[in-house]
């Protein structure tokens, strides 16, 4: 079971045309299922995301992230979190 800032491996369901089909890396940046973080506020956001990496060094095939981004991929993942537009 994967959870928040995990890698995983995924595959285009939407979007691009030309990635679609595709798998790739990936690291979870929100999920829907409520979460306790270790000073115990729960967290949940409204809907599940990943971003796509384009190497294991972790560094994002995007440029920006739209929506916020859990504060746990930030402490993993600072090239993620770079492009993210806020930190939750």
């Amino acid at each position: 079971v994967a959870k928040m800032a995990d890698m995983v491996k995924v595959s285009i369901r939407k979007g691009n045309p030309e990635m679609k089909g595709n798998v790739f890396d990936g690291v979870i940046v929100r999920q829907k299922k409520p979460y306790r973080r270790m000073d115990g506020e729960r967290v949940a956001f409204e809907d599940n995301a990943v971003a796509i990496l384009k190497d294991e060094k972790g560094n994002p095939k995007g440029t920006q992230i739209k929506g916020p981004v859990a504060r746990e991929v930030m402490e993993r993942w600072s090239s993620v979190a770079r492009i993210a537009q806020t930190v939750y």
